[in-house]
């Protein structure tokens, strides 16, 4: 199917590589938490690069996930689209399978899928980052949410986001050992 191939396209940019190109930093593989993601972007280079960063990496696979959702395509090949994105973004071939963690990109395919499920996940994921001033800890309670957001809202999706929200937690499990060990950096450094 073709949207999935440019699902998986799509996601597999990772903006920070080219936000940080652009400016003249480093690559965020190769510094803190060594994650090409907003946090990491963040928490290196401060709020202007990681918000263009979140803005990229949210934007990138809607267009994939839209024209399956245009196209009348079943909920179930919707999700696929929205996984392909996931996927590209999270294990980019051309990166050597090195990507992102996929929170952004996720956020993205919501606001296109259950536009009320991404906001009010948003919302969760910013009020806990700004009291917690722990990304992971912020992206794994949004994550869990989601779902059960989703039951709520836009019950005939909440497979689809369960699957999503799955491969976010999957991709923190190094965010979870450090969070037991309590040495997760914060967003803003110390």
């Amino acid at each position: 199917m073709v949207w999935i191939m440019v699902g998986y396209l799509s996601g597999s940019w990772l903006a920070a590589l080219s936000v940080c190109r652009l400016s003249g930093v480093g690559d965020p593989r190769q510094h803190g938490s060594f994650n090409p993601g907003f946090s990491n972007v963040l928490r290196l280079y401060g709020p202007r690069l990681a918000a263009v960063t979140l803005l990229l990496d949210a934007v990138k696979g809607m267009p994939a996930v839209l024209g399956a959702k245009l196209m009348g395509y079943p909920v179930w090949l919707q999700g696929l689209v929205g996984l392909a994105v996931l996927l590209g973004h999270s294990f980019p071939l051309w990166h050597r399978l090195r990507g992102g963690k996929a929170v952004a990109s996720a956020f993205g395919v919501l606001l296109v899928l259950v536009p009320g499920v991404a906001l009010l996940s948003a919302v969760i994921w910013s009020l806990l980052a700004w009291r917690l001033r722990m990304a992971a800890m912020a992206s794994l309670i949004s994550a869990l949410a989601a779902p059960l957001l989703c039951a709520w809202l836009a019950p005939e999706y909440v497979i689809v986001v369960g699957g999503f929200s799955l491969l976010v937690l999957a991709r923190h499990g190094l965010n979870i050992r450090r969070l037991r060990r309590g040495d997760e950096p914060p967003i803003r450094g110390s």
